[in-house]
């Protein structure tokens, strides 16, 4: 969505009116003009989808910041502003997938496993609509996962491959393909279902197992839309709006929960009067049951970021340490003299970051409680 369609946009609006149809028409002729640029080789390789990241946040994500929704959205908070922000894109979703499956047939399909060429000249007219409607989701669902984090004040450096790969798979859920059909099964009315079962294991998807993965993903969650007559226009609908509240459910997921897991490691740095101890005392408690969930490894690293950033403190031995030794963190707490109440709350704050507290952690706890009761 262009900034200034989406201001026209109400968040209390609701419903699909004209401002959405308005909405939906500009941007489609936008991406019409992408996909003019379009070769076949550039859909079949996959190289669609780069062209379309680049094309799609590079000016957006210049303007559409934190600030941005603040000036547009003051003293409101930033759930309401997801959720509205993800029923708006759903229902451009859906307007687009009716506008967009007049041109579905199972010739489509067809078409696609005998394009060549790198002309745009060589890309047939049914293709090329077609691409339209993918590359109209895929920008407005990328654009969504990017608000979301923008939203919830989650640092994304696109510059950055590792943040880059995040937001895309943030953004189009992607885990497996049985995922995706499952999650498509379970949306579309009860007499279609064995029809899209049969349709994702026939030879007509042959086409795409050429494509780079995110390619080949698009692809194959919008090509059942084609190939299945008589229900292209309501099934349209109905996936285009279903996958694009799924991807901003899923955003909103993993970007607020990283918010929370953030916002304690902010709280713990600014409290802490023993900041490298902190550091240490966090490792041992993470690494007490020999693993690691994917939220305590986002806590350290946010952890040591913001310990640098608040007290000007690396840890160079910490930093290049590969098993912790608890002797070296109790030799550390017990040469600490006065109150270590913030190191034992620190301790008790991070077990917890991944859900219930273990034995191992518990454990590693007791102890610590006992020596900083010591001190």
């Amino acid at each position: 969505m262009t900034e200034a369609r989406i201001d026209a946009v109400d968040i209390d609006t609701d419903g699909e009116d004209d401002a959405d149809r308005e909405a939906v028409e500009h941007e489609r002729e936008e991406i019409r003009e992408f996909v003019k640029g379009l070769s076949a080789d550039d859909i079949k390789s996959g190289s669609w989808f780069t062209k379309l990241s680049a094309q799609a946040l590079s000016s957006y994500t210049d303007k559409v910041d934190w600030q941005y929704f603040q000036e547009r959205y003051e003293g409101v908070p930033a759930d309401a502003i997801v959720d509205q922000r993800m029923k708006m894109a759903a229902r451009y979703a859906a307007l687009e997938g009716g506008l967009s499956a007049g041109a579905y047939t199972a010739a489509v399909v067809a078409t696609l496993g005998s394009l060549g060429g790198a002309s745009p000249a060589t890309v047939p007219a049914a293709v090329a609509t077609m691409m339209v409607d993918v590359a109209f989701i895929t920008r407005l669902q990328l654009r969504l996962a990017y608000d979301i984090a923008v939203l919830y004040r989650v640092p994304l450096d696109l510059s950055d491959p590792e943040d880059m790969w995040k937001l895309i798979r943030v953004a189009f859920t992607i885990k497996s393909g049985e995922a995706v059909r499952e999650g498509a099964i379970k949306v579309v009315p009860a007499l279609v279902r064995p029809l899209i079962k049969r349709f994702y294991s026939r030879a007509v998807l042959a086409a795409g197992r050429g494509l780079p993965v995110v390619g080949k993903f698009l692809l194959q969650r919008n090509v059942i839309k084609i190939g299945i007559p008589l229900v292209g226009v309501p099934l349209a609908v109905v996936l285009n709006r279903y996958t694009t509240l799924l991807a901003g459910r899923h955003a909103q997921a993993v970007f607020r929960n990283e918010a929370r897991v953030i916002e304690l490691a902010e709280g713990l740095s600014k409290r802490s009067r023993h900041p490298q101890l902190m550091l240490w005392v966090a490792w041992l408690v993470i690494m007490a049951d020999d693993k690691i969930a994917d939220d305590e490894a986002l806590l350290i690293r946010h952890l040591v970021r913001l310990v640098r950033d608040h007290h000007q403190v690396v840890d160079e031995q910490l930093a290049h340490l590969v098993d912790i030794d608890p002797a070296e963190v109790w030799r550390r707490i017990d040469a600490e003299p006065g109150d270590l109440s913030d190191i034992l709350d620190a301790a008790d704050r991070v077990a917890t970051v991944d859900g219930a507290v273990n034995a191992s952690e518990k454990a590693v706890i007791s102890e610590l409680r006992d020596r900083c009761l010591r001190a």
